[in-house]
């Protein structure tokens, strides 16, 4: 299965030496810039566990015409990063190839599969002026939800933390044949790999955990482990929380836990910097259309009131347009 990696960042980086190494397929990237040069120099590279990593790239090159069409296409780009650059994507599609988007947020896909009144339901936030769908069509998008903790420590040079585990699943729902091999192929690679049927509401889990802690920590610059310590901090988190629970629960995305079980559970993660503030340390933009706006838009779409998640959002947003890191 010739796979060819968009966003050779820290999870395009951790997919694509695992799969070059102990998956034993041929991997590709279409990178840019530094990233580029330093695959083309050293091929795939990643620390992890005191290993390091060295795996050699099949081809890697900025010219998508050049690498062709992939079988296995993963998408590791930020979300706000897809629709400028989907229109030079179109040559790494073909008929048959699996389009595997390794993001944050809510992606371009997410209306295919969703029951009722959001089914099919196209997202302005995600998608600007429907530019994506018709290069990286939905129907050949196997979601997924990334459960790995990685970052950089140069281009392509990846540091691996913790975790190596990816949900896969169809839209639909089906146990079909393609979610068959890719699933075999990423857990002959060393990933912990689940087969989900119900991929959107797994999204939407993470999702719940992400749509807070990740703004509120760009905002104030504070660990997670800060922001549960404060209870007027943590307090607010719940209410958005119950807020985007209910969004969910109108679009088939049903949350079966209440704000504080999940506190619990990022309360043993520890002192961690969501990759938000990591984004804002370092200059770079922010994901906050598909972590948060998205969300508004859906909510808005279902009839649900969100006022804490607008609060919080247009908080962040002016924080990030005063630091050049959000459109303004």
């Amino acid at each position: 299965m010739r796979t060819v990696i968009v966003g050779a960042g820290a999870i395009g980086g951790c997919i694509g030496t695992r799969l070059a190494l102990d998956g034993g397929v041929p991997v590709a990237a279409y990178a840019r810039g530094d990233t580029l040069q330093a695959l083309r120099e050293h091929g795939w590279r990643m620390d992890s566990g005191g290993r390091h990593w060295h795996a050699k790239v099949q081809m890697a090159s900025d010219d998508a015409a050049a690498l062709g069409p992939a079988d296995l296409l993963v998408v590791a780009v930020k979300g706000q990063a897809l629709a400028p650059l989907a229109p030079k994507l179109a040559p790494l599609v073909g008929p048959d190839t699996v389009i595997l988007p390794a993001m944050n947020g809510v992606p371009w896909w997410f209306g295919r599969g969703l029951p009722g009144d959001a089914a099919g339901m196209a997202l302005e936030t995600v998608d600007p002026g429907g530019v994506i769908a018709p290069v990286l069509p939905p129907a050949q998008v196997l979601g997924c939800v990334v459960h790995i903790a990685a970052g950089t420590t140069a281009p392509g040079h990846v540091q691996h933390r913790m975790g190596w585990g990816l949900i896969v699943g169809e839209p639909d729902g089906s146990k079909s044949a393609r979610l068959g091999r890719v699933v075999e192929l990423l857990a002959r690679a060393g990933f912990e790999v689940t087969a989900e049927p119900a991929i959107h509401r797994a999204l939407w889990y993470k999702l719940w955990g992400n749509v807070t802690f990740n703004p509120i920590s760009a905002l104030t610059g504070a660990t997670a482990d800060r922001i549960l310590d404060d209870p007027l901090v943590r307090a607010f988190c719940s209410a958005v929380m119950v807020e985007v629970a209910a969004v969910g629960a109108r679009i088939g995305c049903a949350i079966d836990q209440s704000p504080e079980d999940r506190h619990a559970v990022t309360r043993k993660l520890g002192a961690f910097k969501t990759s938000m503030l990591q984004d804002v340390e370092a200059g770079r933009s922010l994901e906050l259309d598909g972590i948060v706006a998205a969300v508004r838009e859906i909510a808005a779409r279902v009839g649900v009131s969100t006022p804490n998640l607008d609060a919080l959002f247009g908080l962040v947003r002016l924080m990030a347009q005063g630091r050049g890191l959000y459109p303004g």
